[in-house]
This record gives structure tokens, C-alpha cells and sequence, in this order.
């Protein structure tokens, strides 16, 4: 049997095993898909998810689920020895194992990159997972809770500061969709008021939304300040040590909420623990049928797409560019990626890739967004419209459609969900604790989970003293 291991779960390499194990004959090959979650996430929701317009399970879609003819693996590839066609994987009990494939798929995608500012690992938040899309939630909600019970102080204007790096889609989509779950909290909020905040948004560059034109992206900037927003454009963040906010125009100030949205960096395991070729950057060198390789040295065997990848793109009159990083591309690539292991296997050529965009859109918060496709503008409602239309289509399988789309129908009449959920990440605060409001247990940081091993030793710390103070009373 013909093995076929697709590293990587997300969009290239959901759709590259749903189509193999549709089309695939019986007995022709067997596909393995390994990922750390077994679950793609339909990152474009995030920033909705975040705001409270979107279910979070809604943006997953399980692998187990929908991939029914394939073996589903939850592990990290922490290293791929092509040269011996073998992928070594860690499963979440810790164990090791080596799987033996005959045709590697890498579609491993990106992860945030990051930048040596001090206070950056200890005080941001990314947007890569609906975990991080949650925290971020329930970050605003209770900062707003928080606020509401102090006086007009520092730690007041804090708790209402909201920060977000980075101008792409990611990092405007949050900031958007964060300025309008703002203005929606301020009406059940009668003690504080829109001069109580203070939402900004740093980008590096002297522009925002590098994939649309000029025009659309100034009048962009201009929309996000109308709504009070603070848009910083050329402009670094170079500390973030202890929630205390300086960027490179010598302007300072506490934030109680940062998101990183920077950028994607090479994963890891791509750029070093292979012996596949990569580029400068760190992402397989793919030819333009997305095999990996080049036209005069192609690697037998090995095939990538997606963020990991570097495409050329053949829609582009610049013969050096490559496609850009975006859910369009990788859904399209993922289903090529099936049609050419395919014919690969049945001795067929494999097409090259080739995709003009289809435009761009993007939300600003509900009721507003831009799209633009060459000379079409549209901007307002419509846009939106449009964002919310493209996506709930966009997301696979018709079940996840239905549950995203009455989601926003039930948002639409009773307004989003605003129950902020600070204690998730503590499971076992309340047993713990044995219900003292004095043995309230401390916050964990916001990189720990429930299964931090040196926090639960803290919590049963805590836990016993709370219980020797009971007994002596």
C-alpha cells in the first residue's frame, strides 16, 4: 500500500487529504494526517470570535469528523529525514514515533513572528488560535468589569487601553471588530464612557492593509480614527515590559490588553529539522506544480503548499513573486495538491498553480468592511456583507456553514454573547478552593494552562492552607 503523510492540518492540508480520500481507489494508497490539535482552524473568524460575534467551536472543523477514510494523528512532527522517507512525530503523552511514508505532503503553515521587544513574550497575546482569540475576548470583557468598579484613575484607563501591532488583515480585523465590541459594551456599561477609552493600533510601516490599494487603505485609516480609534502608522513598539506601552515616537502609556498580530515567521520544523531545501526565509523551495524543489532538481516524493511554502505565482507579471500567505491561496493549493499526488501516482503529469486573486475584503467591525477587486471599491455595510457572505462560504463543510451562519442570526436579534469566561484556564480553581471567598486562588499567567504542573503545586499549596485555616477556625 502507498503511504501518503500529510504534515499539517490546516487549510492546504484539510483539503489535500478530503479530496485524496474522495477520489483515491480502493486499495491505491493510504493517506496519514498528522497534526498538533486535529482540528483546522478557520482563521479568517478569529478576529470575530474574538469580539464575540462568532461561536469559537464554530471556527474548528475536527479532522476526525469530516476526514472518515483517513488515518488522523494528533502529534508534533518534530523532524522529517526524506532522504529515508521517515517522519518522526510526539504524541501528547510525550512518546516518540517514527512513521514511514513513500509521498510527504508538508503543509505545516506558519507560525507569529516575533521580535526581540522587551515585555513582548511576557505581555502579548497572538492570533493564531481560537484559544488566543478567546483569552483576547475575555481580556476586554472583564477589563470593562474591572473598570466599572474603580474611580477615574491610572488603573482604570488601563484596564480600557487596548493594544494591537501589526497593520495587516489580522491585526486591522481585531482592531475593527475590538473598537465595535467596545462601543457595544459601553451601553451596558452607564459608568463609563467613550473618553474612558483608548484603543490603538502600531504599524511599522507608513500604511496599513499592504494588499489593497492606496486610496482604500488611507480611507481605512481615517474610518478606524473616526470610530476613536488611535492609528500609529510608521511607528515601532520598543517596550512592553510590565504592561507599560513605549513606542518609537517617544509616546508612553499602560495598556491592559496587547496583541501581537506582526507578521507569520517560518515554522520551525520546516526552516531546520529537514533535509528538504529551503530559502532565506526559511519556507520549501516548491515549484510551480507544488512539488517540492526546483525545475532542474525536483525532490521525488516530497510536495508543499500553503504558508510553509514559497509559490511561485503565475498570475503575477513580476516572475520572481511569490503567492501571498492568505486562506485563498492554501484552499486552492490543498485541493490541487490531491488532483496532482493523483496523477503523480497514476503516471499523469501535475498542473501548475495558478490563481488570480478573486479581490480582497475585510471587516471593520459589525456593520462596516472594504473590499476591492482592481477598480471596484466598496466600502460600509456592503462590504461587510460581502466579508460575511464569502467566509460563511468559504469555511468547509455545510455543517460549519450552518452553525456560523445561525450564530450571526442569533447575534443579529439578541445581540452578540458577552459572558466573559476569565476562570477557563482553571478548571480547578473552585475544588480547589472549596468554595472561600477567602482561598480565592491567584491568576494564572497567560501563557499556563490547567496542566501546568508547577501551578498546580501552587494550587494545592493554596488548597491546603485553606483547609488548615478551616479546621483551626
Amino acid at each position: 500500500m502507498h503511504d501518503i503523510l500529510i504534515v499539517g492540518g490546516g487549510y492546504a492540508g484539510f483539503y489535500a487529504a478530503w479530496r485524496l480520500e474522495r477520489r483515491l481507489r480502493r486499495g491505491e494508497a493510504r493517506v496519514t494526517v498528522v497534526d498538533p490539535r486535529g482540528y483546522m482552524t478557520y482563521q479568517p473568524f478569529l478576529p470575530e470570535v474574538a469580539a464575540g460575534s462568532v461561536e469559537a467551536r464554530h471556527t474548528l472543523v475536527p479532522l476526525r469528523s469530516h476526514l472518515r477514510r483517513t488515518r488522523v494523528m494528533t502529534g508534533h512532527v518534530t523532524s522529517i529525514d526524506h532522504a529515508h522517507r521517515t517522519a518522526h512525530v510526539r504524541t501528547p503523552d510525550g512518546r516518540d514515533h517514527a512513521l514511514a511514508y513513500d509521498t510527504l505532503v508538508v503543509t505545516a503553515g506558519a507560525i507569529t513572528r516575533t521580535f526581540p521587544v522587551p515585555g513582548l513574550e511576557s505581555e502579548a497575546i497572538g492570533l493564531k488560535t481560537v484559544e488566543e482569540a478567546v483569552a483576547v475576548r475575555d481580556r476586554v470583557l472583564t477589563g470593562f468589569a474591572r473598570a466599572a468598579e474603580l474611580p477615574p484613575c491610572p488603573e482604570r484607563r488601563q484596564a480600557l487601553t487596548v493594544t494591537v501591532v501589526g497593520g495587516g488583515f489580522t491585526g486591522v480585523e481585531l482592531f475593527g471588530e475590538l473598537l465595535a465590541l467596545g462601543a457595544n459594551l459601553l451601553r451596558r456599561y452607564p459608568e463609563l464612557s467613550a473618553d474612558d477609552l483608548s484603543f490603538h493600533l502600531v504599524e511599522a510601516r507608513d500604511r496599513i492593509l499592504p494588499e489593497v490599494t492606496d486610496g482604500p487603505g488611507r480611507w481605512v485609516v481615517e474610518h478606524l480614527r473616526s470610530r476613536g480609534g488611535h492609528v500609529h502608522l510608521g511607528t515601532q513598539m520598543v517596550s512592553a515590559s510590565g504592561g507599560h506601552v513605549v513606542l518609537s515616537t517617544g509616546e508612553e502609556y499602560d495598556t491592559g490588553l496587547l496583541v501581537w498580530a506582526a507578521g507569520n515567521g517560518s515554522h520551525p520544523v520546516v526552516a531546520n529539522r529537514t533535509d528538504l531545501p529551503v530559502d532565506e526565509r526559511g519556507l520549501l523551495r516548491v515549484r510551480a506544480d507544488l512539488r517540492v524543489g526546483t525545475e532542474d532538481e525536483p525532490v521525488p516524493g516530497a510536495w508543499a503548499a500553503g504558508d510553509n511554502a514559497a509559490v511561485p505565482d503565475l498570475a503575477s507579471d513580476d516572475p520572481r513573486a511569490l503567492t501571498v500567505p492568505n486562506a485563498q491561496h492554501a484552499v486552492r493549493q490543498g485541493k490541487l495538491l490531491a488532483r496532482n499526488i493523483l496523477a503523480d501516482l497514476r503516471g499523469r503529469p501535475a498542473r501548475p498553480y495558478a490563481h488570480r486573486s478573486l479581490g480582497t475584503v475585510a471587516t471593520l467591525g459589525y456593520g462596516y468592511g472594504i473590499f476591492e477587486y482592481r477598480r471596484i471599491v466598496v466600502r460600509g455595510r456592503l462590504a461587510w456583507l460581502m466579508h460575511r457572505g464569502y467566509h460563511v462560504l468559504a469555511i468547509p463543510t455545510w455543517e460549519r456553514k450552518v452553525r456560523v451562519a445561525l450564530g450571526w442570526l442569533a447575534a443579529g436579534v439578541f445581540g452578540r454573547d458577552l459572558t466573559p469566561l476569565p476562570d477557563i484556564g482553571r478548571p480547578r480553581q473552585a475544588i480547589l478552593a472549596g468554595g472561600d471567598p477567602d482561598l480565592v486562588l491567584p491568576p494564572l499567567p497567560d501563557d499556563a494552562g490547567p496542566d501546568d504542573a508547577g501551578h498546580h503545586d501552587a494550587w494545592h499549596d493554596t488548597a491546603a492552607d485553606g483547609s488548615e485555616a478551616r479546621a483551626a477556625r
